[in-house]
């Protein structure tokens, strides 16, 4: 089991697709982790990317353009 004495940040993205250069980020989320107050917070927030999400990256994330259009 890992031990913490400071929290710890894990983070999640969701992209259009997976060139780093030319595809762009849908989703962001972050899990904080308090270890001495034994507590959570997360945030998530979705992005309009401004170019389409390809197919192959909305089978894996489940988010289509109509979900960001309005982001």
């Amino acid at each position: 089991m890992l031990e913490l004495d400071r929290p710890l940040v894990f983070f999640d993205l969701e992209t259009t697709g997976l060139s780093v250069a030319s595809d762009r980020i849908v989703e962001i989320s972050f899990l904080k982790v308090y270890p001495v107050l034994m507590d959570t917070h997360s945030w998530t927030e979705r992005l309009n990317p401004t170019i389409p999400i390809t197919d192959s990256a909305r089978q894996v994330h489940g988010i289509s353009d109509e979900a960001v259009a309005d982001k």
